[in-house]
């Protein structure tokens, strides 16, 4: 019997794929594959994205792993490289970096490279987190244009800090600061994440760069029974292990956190924060058994969580699926039980649990 699964449907991938080219149908995407590609498998998501344009990571051990993995598209460090001795690293497998402050510009003027690389100049217009000053631009821009280092085509990107929020206003002062300041260059530009792409189409230009929403989950705020068109890729599934029969009064796991309030009965299953499910998911938090939902009462242990069944009991039994999140309950709604974002829900899920990818045709 398998146990804890992360069920990833290649389908759903490629359809979110599709979506995001659909609202962007002039821009490149750029698929974002960093922390384990969200937690769904850096290498094998990414071989099932060949329509996209590029791909991203935050880190080189990430890209180098990627090429490992045979994938020959171009691939982008969001965050640079950290040391100069990574430049011949980049260069040697024809990763791309993004610059976006004076030690890496300088590492980059110093070093002698056989052949140039290609550069993403990062401007912060407010998310105060990477990137140079707009009024270093002109300085950056002209240094990295005149380096024998650096291909021709430098590419100018920035990052939005609340383009989840489209009420707030903040995201459209961006990206009006952004090209005023770019004005008059021919450079491909790069401003949308997921967020900029299903809210900002004023922010779409040359290239997008598609994160959550290509896993099939809403970057926005207030997501829940929101329809984008996307289709959750990862069911997080297990299985019913024991059925239990406790009387009110009873005091259910670590700490009596539960106390019953009348006779019922539980089902456990094989599922805890071992697996990366949300410590402290919160009373009533649900699963489905069944096609029906229950939630779960008492202390979320390391390998298991009890459910309360009520009188449904008859009808589980030791060996049904349970699913955590995913079609038939949104990872976004089991975020809001847990005080958390989906992008931790995803990318905690632990080397325990085990990847079965499906595909149709």
């Amino acid at each position: 019997m398998r146990l804890a699964t992360a069920e990833i449907d290649i389908n759903a991938l490629r359809h979110n794929l599709a979506i995001v080219k659909q609202m962007a149908p002039s821009s490149k995407v750029m698929a974002v594959l960093k922390a384990n590609a969200y937690g769904h498998g850096l290498v094998k998501i990414a071989q099932c994205l060949q329509g996209a344009d590029a791909f991203a990571v935050a880190r080189i051990d990430e890209a180098l792993a990627l090429r490992a993995g045979g994938l020959t598209k171009p691939i982008i460090l969001l965050e640079g490289f950290f040391d100069s001795s990574d430049l011949p690293i980049l260069l040697a497998n024809n990763f791309e970096t993004v610059v976006h402050d004076e030690n890496q510009l300088a590492a980059i003027e110093a070093c002698q490279l056989e052949a140039p690389i290609s550069v993403w100049l990062k401007i912060d217009t407010g998310m105060h987190r990477l990137g140079i000053e707009p009024e270093q631009f002109e300085e950056f821009y002209t240094r990295l244009k005149q380096s024998p280092n650096v291909k021709a085509d430098t590419k100018l990107m920035t990052h939005f800090p609340c383009a989840d929020d489209l009420n707030n206003h903040f995201t459209a002062l961006q990206i009006a600061s952004f090209t005023k300041l770019v004005k008059g260059q021919s450079d491909a530009l790069c401003l949308a994440n997921s967020a900029g792409i299903i809210g900002w189409p004023d922010a779409h230009f040359d290239w997008v760069r598609s994160g959550l929403m290509l896993y099939g989950v809403s970057p926005m705020l207030d997501c829940v029974g929101v329809d984008h068109a996307l289709k959750p890729v990862m069911r997080l599934k297990t299985r019913v292990i024991a059925i239990k029969h406790v009387v009110s009064g009873d005091r259910i796991g670590y700490g009596g956190r539960w106390t019953c309030k009348e006779d019922t009965t539980l089902a456990v299953v094989a599922m805890g924060y071992g697996d990366g499910y949300p410590r402290h998911a919160r009373e009533g938090t649900p699963v489905v058994i069944k096609g029906e939902r229950y939630g779960i009462v008492g202390s979320i242990s390391m390998d298991m969580i009890t459910v309360d069944i009520g009188s449904n009991d008859k009808s589980i039994h030791v060996g049904d699926e349970v699913e955590m999140w995913g079609p038939s309950l949104p990872v976004e709604e089991i975020a809001i039980c847990a005080d958390t974002i989906p992008y931790e829900l995803l990318c905690n899920i632990t080397p325990r649990v085990s990847y079965d990818y499906q595909a149709d045709g």
